[in-house]
C-alpha cells in the first residue's frame, strides 16, 4: 500500500492559517497612519488598539489550549477563524464620526485577539496528534514560516488596497481570506490520524511509532484523559524557563509586526511605498528562519538529541538576534539598517520551533495547554512593547526601543540553558505514582491501580494524595 502524507498537507495548511492569522494582526500596522488621520488619534493611542488585541490574545491563550485539548484542534480552529474573520470586519466599520472610536477600536481588537489566541495552542496539539518526535522541528518550522509569510505580504497587499479602495477594503479583504482558508481547513481536517479517511495505514504506523503519548479516541468521554493538572504545570521549571524567553521573544518580535513599518515611514523618513517594500524584509527572514530552524532543530536532535538540538539552537539563535539589532538600530542609512535588523529578525525565529516542539515533547496531550500558557507569556511581551516602543521613542530617541531589544534577547537565551526537554510533565507522574493515578493522568495501568486501591480503602487512597492532586 502507498504511504501517504496527509500531515504534511496538513501541516501546509496549518502555515496558511498561520499566515492568514498574521495578516488580520499586522494589517492595522499599515493601515494605522489613515486610521490615526480618520479618527484624530494619537501614537500613543493607536498604541493601545495595537496591544489590546495582544491583551485579548494573551488572556485567552490557556483557555484556547484547554479547549484544544478537550474538543480537538479541527472544530477549535474553525470556530477560531470564524470569530476572529468577523472581527477582522468589524474593525472597518467603526464610525468615523463618533466620539467612542478610541473605545471602539480596543474592544473590537481585544475580541480579535481573544479569537486569535486558539491557533498555537490549536496547532501544537495538532503537532502533538500527528507529528512524530523527528518531525516535529520541521512541522514547527513551517506553521510558523506562516508568521513570515503573512506578515511579509501584509504591506504590498494592504498598501495596495488603501492606495486604490481605501484602508476600510483592506480589513473586509483580510476577513473574507480567513473565512475561506478556516472552511477549507474543517473540511481537510481531522482531530486525529486514526479518523482520517485518506491516511494509509503505513502513514498511520508511521505517526503512531514516533509519538510521545497514546493518541486519544474519538468517543468525547475519553478526552480529558491524561491532561496534566495546573499545579504540575505551574510548578514545572522547564514551563517557566520557556515561558520567560518566549516573553523576551514577544517583546522583540513584535516591535517589528506593530511599529516598524511606521518606524521607517516617520523615523528613517521612507515613503510609503518603500516603508511597504522595507517592510516585508523582516518578515521574510522569518520565514527563512523558521523553516531553517526546523530543518537545523530536527538534524541535531536525531544526532546529539534534544538538548543541542531545541535548546542550544534556541540559546545561540536568540542571543545572534540581540546582536544583530542592537547594531542595526544605530546604523545610519535606513535601507542598510533595515537589512541589518531583518536579520535580527530572521536570527530570532531560528528558535521559533524550538518553543513549540518542547512544549509537544514535555507536555503530550496536555500539549495545547501548556503550549498556551508559554505564549501568554510571549503575548504580554508583545502588548508591552506596543506600549513602550513609541514612549521610549519619544523619551529618549528611537535606538533606545531596539537596545531594550537587544537586552532582553539576552535574557531570552539564557532562560534556555537551564531547560531539560526530557523530563516531562507526564514522567513526574511516573515518579510519583501515587498522584497520578489518583490524578488520572498515568497510563492506563496507573489508573487502573489507583482505582483497585481506591475501591479497597477510600480513605487510605485519600492519605496518599499530592497536595494539589
Amino acid at each position: 500500500m502507498k504511504t501517504t502524507r496527509v500531515r504534511w498537507f496538513l501541516v501546509f495548511w496549518l502555515f496558511v492559517l498561520s499566515a492568514v492569522s498574521y495578516l488580520d494582526r499586522v494589517n492595522i500596522s499599515i493601515a494605522g497612519g489613515s486610521i490615526v488621520d480618520a479618527y484624530h488619534l494619537s501614537e500613543v493611542q493607536l498604541g493601545k488598539v495595537f496591544s489590546a488585541m495582544l491583551v485579548g490574545y494573551a488572556l485567552f491563550q490557556t483557555v484556547g489550549g484547554r479547549l484544544a485539548d478537550r474538543f480537538g484542534p479541527r472544530f477549535v480552529l474553525t470556530a477560531g477563524v470564524v470569530w476572529w474573520g468577523i472581527f477582522t470586519a468589524l474593525t472597518a466599520l467603526v464610525p468615523a464620526q463618533i466620539a467612542d472610536a478610541l473605545f471602539l477600536f480596543i474592544a473590537v481588537r481585544f475580541c480579535l485577539g481573544a479569537g486569535e489566541a486558539v491557533i498555537y495552542p490549536s496547532a501544537n496539539q495538532f503537532v502533538a496528534r500527528w507529528i512524530p518526535v523527528g518531525e516535529r522541528g520541521l512541522a514547527n518550522g513551517w506553521i510558523f514560516a506562516g508568521v513570515g509569510a503573512g506578515a511579509g505580504l501584509t504591506p504590498p497587499l494592504i498598501t495596495y488596497f488603501m492606495i486604490h479602495y481605501g484602508w476600510r477594503s483592506s480589513f473586509w479583504i483580510s476577513a473574507a481570506i480567513g473565512l475561506v482558508a478556516g472552511g477549507i481547513w474543517f473540511v481537510a481536517a481531522r482531530d486525529t490520524p486514526a479518523a482520517h479517511p485518506r491516511v494509509s495505514s503505513p502513514e498511520l504506523a508511521i505517526i503512531q511509532s514516533g509519538l510521545t503519548l497514546e493518541v486519544p479516541g474519538t468517543d468525547p468521554s475519553t478526552r480529558d484523559t491524561g491532561l496534566v493538572p495546573w499545579r504540575r504545570v505551574i510548578a514545572s521549571k522547564n514551563v517557566w524557563a520557556v515561558t520567560i524567553s518566549y516573553f523576551c521573544y514577544g517583546y522583540v518580535a513584535w516591535i517589528f509586526f506593530s511599529w516598524f513599518y511606521r518606524y521607517l515611514a516617520k523615523v528613517r523618513g521612507l515613503d510609503l511605498k518603500a516603508s511597504a517594500f522595507y517592510t516585508m524584509l523582516p518578515f521574510l527572514a522569518m520565514l527563512a528562519g523558521c523553516l531553517l530552524g526546523g530543518i537545523i532543530n530536527d538534524r541535531l536532535t536525531r544526532l546529539r538529541g534534544p538538548r543541542l538540538g531545541r535548546c542550544v539552537l534556541a540559546a545561540v539563535s536568540i542571543g545572534l538576534a540581540g546582536l544583530f539589532i542592537a547594531f542595526g538600530a544605530q546604523v545610519q542609512s535606513a535601507r542598510v539598517a533595515s537589512f541589518i535588523l531583518a536579520g535580527g529578525a530572521g536570527a530570532l525565529y531560528l528558535s521559533q520551533s524550538s518553543f513549540w516542539s518542547v512544549t509537544a515533547d514535555i507536555a503530550g496531550r496536555s500539549s495545547g495547554s501548556v503550549s498556551g500558557f508559554m505564549n501568554t507569556g510571549n503575548q504580554i511581551g508583545a502588548a508591552i512593547t506596543t506600549i513602550l516602543t513609541p514612549w521610549f521613542g519619544v523619551r529618549f530617541g528611537w535606538t533606545a526601543p531596539f537596545l531594550a531589544a537587544a537586552a532582553l534577547c539576552v535574557i531570552g537565551a539564557a532562560s534556555w540553558l537551564v531547560v531539560d526537554p526530557t523530563k516531562t510533565l507526564n514522567s513526574l507522574s511516573q515518579e510519583t505514582p501515587r498522584a497520578a493515578g489518583v490524578a488520572g493522568l498515568g497510563p492506563a495501568t496507573t489508573q487502573n491501580s489507583s482505582r483497585d486501591r481506591r475501591s479497597h480503602s477510600d480513605d487510605g487512597a485519600e492519605s496518599k494524595r499530592e497536595p494539589w492532586g
